[in-house]
């Protein structure tokens, strides 16, 4: 009768450390399952949130804009659009004043804003550690969160009371600085992100900085300038704290009667051009705020509709921007 073999000790060794093994595995296994299923519930958790609050933030923008359509739509018509106020207490009139004067602001705010900013930003982008730079940059960030009031109490130092009246032209330099921090921080980002090699490119084939500048950087750039150039339009259109000390207000400001005053006085282009912006003007947020304080049933109704009027521009304006820059971003894809 044949004899059994042996088993070798170390085989059952080997087998034991192969059932440890296993077990350990399956542990692992078991955890990784478990630490996998409570990932996903905490994902699934906190995108819930995300969403509801997504929901909430939504659900509030909706309801201010149509709140105020509500209360303004009923208030607009054609002579709201065409006619200066009338007299308190009196029915009728428009906001002429007011968006003539919101206009001329918004472009002479502009202007005074965008040349400097644009200038600051290409410096900062290119040279940020330099004592300009990081004094440029320091000044910015400041500035992006001194209130509009101190900015509007600062021009009024400088301006109106140098000049001794309220003007135009004070009211619009208050809205230009308001728009330099976004000016500046946005041109300033959309710069870095032009290849160096383009501008290397452009001067190691001779051209100088500022050519190089206009021709190369600036235009690869453009996009996001003009995107923020237009949110610091949004921005400044809509603030009333700094043309309480420059504007004030006037409700008989109308463009086209100091037009036809000045060809009748023989004035010229720069005469008439002075006489538009050197006197007091209207906006919409200051007919906002004047109007709503007021106890005449007529002219909080007017404020409503010239709240629907403004609520509209700054939309169309940050609309308009997103828009154009999609549709920008798909061309050069495509190119």
């Amino acid at each position: 009768m044949a004899s059994e073999p042996a088993e070798h000790p170390g085989g059952a060794r080997m087998s034991s450390k192969a059932v440890i093994w296993l077990g350990a595995s399956t542990r692992q296994m078991m955890e990784s399952k478990a630490n996998y299923r409570r990932r996903k519930l905490t994902d699934r958790l906190m995108m819930a949130i995300s969403v509801l609050f997504s929901l909430a933030a939504l659900a509030i923008l909706f309801w201010i804009i149509a709140y105020v359509v509500i209360k303004g739509w009923q208030y607009l018509n054609l002579d709201f659009f065409i006619h200066l106020p009338r007299p308190l207490g009196m029915p009728g009139g428009g906001v002429l004043n007011a968006i003539e004067g919101t206009i001329i602001l918004t472009i002479l705010a502009s202007v005074f804003a965008v040349i400097p900013g644009i200038l600051a930003a290409y410096y900062v982008a290119y040279r940020p550690n330099t004592p300009l730079g990081v004094a440029v940059r320091f000044g910015t960030d400041v500035l992006s969160g001194v209130p509009s009031i101190i900015l509007g109490l600062f021009c009024y130092t400088i301006i109106v009371k140098v000049q001794g009246h309220y003007s135009a032209l004070a009211g619009s330099v208050a809205l230009a600085i308001l728009m330099l921090p976004t000016v500046i921080r946005t041109t300033e980002e959309m710069i870095k992100l032009v290849p160096q090699s383009m501008r290397e490119g452009s001067l190691a084939l001779g051209a100088p900085e500022w050519k190089t500048a206009l021709s190369v950087s600036l235009p690869a750039a453009s996009q996001g300038i003009i995107t923020g150039i237009l949110l610091g339009i949004a921005r400044a259109s809509g603030e009333t704290a700094p043309l309480l000390f420059t504007a004030l207000g006037n409700d008989h400001y109308e463009i086209g009667k100091i037009i036809q005053s000045g060809i009748a006085n023989h004035q010229g282009l720069l005469v008439i051009m002075g006489n538009i912006v050197n006197q007091p003007v209207d906006s919409l947020p200051l007919t906002l705020w004047k109007y709503a304080q007021q106890p005449y049933p007529e002219r909080i109704n007017q404020s409503w509709a010239a709240a629907l009027v403004l609520m509209t521009f700054v939309l169309s304006i940050n609309i308009i921007t997103r828009i154009w820059v999609q549709r920008r971003a798909k061309r050069m894809q495509v190119k």
